[in-house]
């Protein structure tokens, strides 16, 4: 007896212990948590194509060939998107602050006499618009959107040693993730007390899901982007770049989607009188929306990673929120955390917990 309480007490103070180094462990760490999590994402997405190589040459050779590969996918890209974004950004924030998108909304709104029009039919309603509530709520828009991605993007260009050495920080990680990350996941799963098959499930589940954010959403974010970039280039409408960033990152939101550019847009173009090139913008995002929706990202992730839209779209909204740009990454993968948790309760643990009704 007094042989198990001594075991008892030396397991508890292991356990204490263990906890004591794991929070140091944890805290230690806690710098660098957004870029290990974004290398574990990263090695997820190019660990197929270090595969193929780890055929033909040594795991070492592959690592670093795949490393170079993400160099040039994204170090390149972010050096020139970064530049350009900031740039781009603070100027429609600058015209949200000051008078020139009011400016250009008054004309608009006089030539075309919408508003009476709109008018006359809200009268029933007893509700009047002013031009001076649209153009506050548009000068806000404009402000907020402008100095929310001007803020992403001047904390990357204000910090560019600290981007730099993060980023090639990542690229390291990345190397060694490529190597031992499978031993890695081993010693996760023996180390887990959860069995065996719950810590497959989630370590799954987390990969589908990541998988889902950069290949099909991240894809498809970057097709329409980049094309409603060029069309509003095409047509002469200011700030191009920037609006195509902006309907890259709401190509993410699956309700919202770049039909908040392309719908006003599309509007703006009818009160300036160019019927045609209006009836192109609906068209056009019809046409752009449905094709990545439904025909390039099913074929991309498949029926894999299955989230109510509403909860897709909270979590995004959430993850900006918390974490910036990044949250886009982080938000869906919490909730898949939550999500493939409760399943595991569900199917596992609900009968151990809910009362016993045969007593």
């Amino acid at each position: 007896m007094q042989d198990k309480t001594s075991r008892s007490m030396i397991l508890w103070f292991f356990l204490a212990l263990f906890l004591i180094s794991a929070f140091m462990l944890g805290w230690l760490l806690l710098p660098f948590v957004s870029v290990l999590i974004l290398a574990a994402v990263v090695t997820g997405i190019f660990k197929p194509f270090y595969n193929y190589l780890t055929r033909k040459i040594s795991p070492a050779t592959a690592s670093f060939l795949t490393c170079v590969l993400v160099f040039i996918i994204l170090f390149i890209p972010t050096v020139f998107f970064v530049g350009i974004l900031s740039k781009e950004a603070y100027g429609l924030y600058l015209m949200g602050k000051g008078a020139a998108i009011s400016d250009q909304v008054k004309t608009v709104l006089e030539n075309s006499k919408i508003l009476e029009r709109a008018n006359l039919v809200l009268a029933n309603l007893n509700i009047e618009i002013t031009g001076e509530q649209l153009n506050k709520v548009l000068s806000e828009l404009g402000k907020v959107v402008g100095l929310f991605l001007y803020e992403q993007a001047s904390s990357i260009a204000s910090n560019v040693l600290k981007f730099v050495v993060y980023f090639f920080f990542m690229v390291l990680v990345i190397y060694y993730l490529l190597i031992d990350g499978d031993r890695l996941l081993s010693f996760i799963v023996t180390l887990s007390p959860l069995p065996k098959e719950h810590d497959e499930k989630l370590i799954q589940k987390f990969k589908d899901m990541s998988g889902a954010i950069l290949i099909g959403n991240g894809l498809g974010g970057l097709i329409q982007g980049v094309s409603g970039g060029i069309v509003f280039w095409l047509f002469g409408l200011k700030s191009a770049f920037l609006w195509g960033v902006i309907m890259g990152l709401l190509a993410f939101l699956p309700i919202i989607g770049i039909g908040a550019v392309f719908i006003p847009a599309a509007i703006y173009l009818f009160l300036k009188g160019r019927i045609a090139a209006g009836i192109f913008f609906v068209i056009f995002y019809f046409i752009l929306s449905g094709g990545v929706e439904y025909l390039i990202k099913p074929k991309l992730v498949g029926q894999r990673v299955k989230m109510h839209t509403l909860l897709v779209f909270l979590s995004i909204i959430g993850g900006l929120k918390l974490f910036g740009i990044l949250g886009i990454i982080y938000g869906p993968l919490i909730v898949t955390g939550f999500l493939t948790l409760t399943d595991i309760y569900y199917a596992s643990y609900q009968e151990l917990v809910a009362p016993n009704n045969d007593c």
